[in-house]
């Protein structure tokens, strides 16, 4: 508002004079102003002394003051309505909206930031591209290639806990679905059933193992079994044995030749498979000095540390090749079978391979 060049006190006078009989073209040739100018001092502050005449005007700074304060708050309020059919959880997608309000000249950046409730720091960041972001989508890529049922879990695990990288879990999970790499997961129906017995966890190596079978076919449609032993301290596997015909005679041979290396068990875990409850097994048992614990007919989970080995088994790359001999799985199972105890990371040991946990407690 333009800021006149009478104070308060000469327009108070200047009404009394005219109030006392002093002719209205005199004073306004004296005081240098229209007759206008006089007639609207009369007519808004005619009868006011001075501190009504100073509260006045108070009030009215105040009113106008109330009218900008209400014209910003709904300018920011029709703006934000805009934005209510998109998500504005991000600082980032906040950001965006707060930048196009500006940029459209309808707030400036102070009522823009308190409209979208960010800082003007916010406003004001330019993200910096880091080449450390190619990297990270280069391991991913090559993992999810190699690794075709691996989640955002193992990779990440992977990343940290065997190639020793520093990234945030934020980090590579943002690049992980910028790239589209989710596996979506089908939710299982489960039934209910009673509660099983929980497993005893091992202390040391060689108190329990586990073993069981599996099943597949080559391309000619042959079957064939693997025979799966593993330790169920760390979850490390200690042998894939694959054939046409796995008798108990090839199940003794398979168990004699991991004990010269990892040494004597003092109890193995299996089903109640012909193989399993052979004379021949349990007299070589018995005499080893080994407990043979069966599980109950029907009870798979009794025997879930294996089942679980078997799943990864069936999921890493039994079910992603078509495989021309024995050979061809017996080479692919003992290649992967390095990797799964050195490298793959095992969410039950706290994201680390099975050789890992084994040189924890060494």
């Amino acid at each position: 508002m333009k800021k006149s060049r009478y104070s308060d006190s000469q327009i108070l006078n200047i009404l009394k004079q005219a109030e006392n009989g002093v002719p209205v073209a005199q004073l306004c040739r004296e005081h240098g102003m229209s007759n206008a100018t006089f007639y609207k001092w009369r007519s808004k502050y005619g009868g006011m002394d001075a501190s009504l005449m100073a509260r006045m005007k108070e009030l009215e700074k105040e009113n106008q003051m109330l009218k900008r304060m209400y014209a910003d708050e709904k300018i920011k309020a029709e703006i934000v309505a805009e934005a209510l059919g998109k998500k504005l959880v991000r600082p980032s997608r906040r950001r965006e909206m707060a930048k196009r309000a500006v940029k459209g000249k309808r707030l400036n950046i102070r009522q823009s930031c308190e409209a979208f409730d960010i800082s003007q720091t916010c406003y004001r960041y330019e993200p910096k591209l880091s080449a450390e972001n190619e990297r990270v989508a280069d391991w991913l890529i090559r993992l999810t290639t190699n690794q075709r049922n691996w989640g955002f879990g193992l990779c990440f695990l992977y990343l940290r806990n065997v190639k020793k990288f520093g990234w945030n879990h934020k980090r590579v999970y943002r690049i992980y679905c910028e790239l589209e790499l989710n596996m979506r997961i089908k939710p299982k129906k489960r039934l209910v059933r009673e509660k099983p017995q929980p497993l005893v966890q091992p202390k040391a190596i060689n108190q329990a193992w586990s073993m069981d079978f599996m099943h597949d076919q080559l391309r000619d449609g042959r079957s064939y079994r693997l025979f799966n032993v593993i330790d169920d301290f760390n979850r490390e596997g200690l042998g894939i044995e694959v054939d046409f015909s796995l008798p108990a005679g090839r199940v003794i041979r398979s168990l004699e030749q991991i004990i010269e290396w990892r040494g004597m068990p003092q109890a193995i875990r299996c089903d109640n498979g012909p193989e399993y409850i052979s004379h021949r097994l349990q007299a070589r048992a018995k005499k080893k000095g080994i407990r043979l614990d069966y599980i109950q007919p029907g009870k798979p989970q009794q025997n879930a540390y294996v089942e679980r080995f078997n799943r990864t088994v069936r999921y890493d790359w039994l079910n992603q090749y078509l495989f021309e001999s024995i050979q061809e799985v017996q080479n692919h199972a003992t290649k992967w079978l390095w990797t799964y105890n050195n490298e793959r990371p095992h969410f039950a040991l706290g994201g680390i391979p099975p050789r890992a946990r084994l040189a924890e407690v060494a």
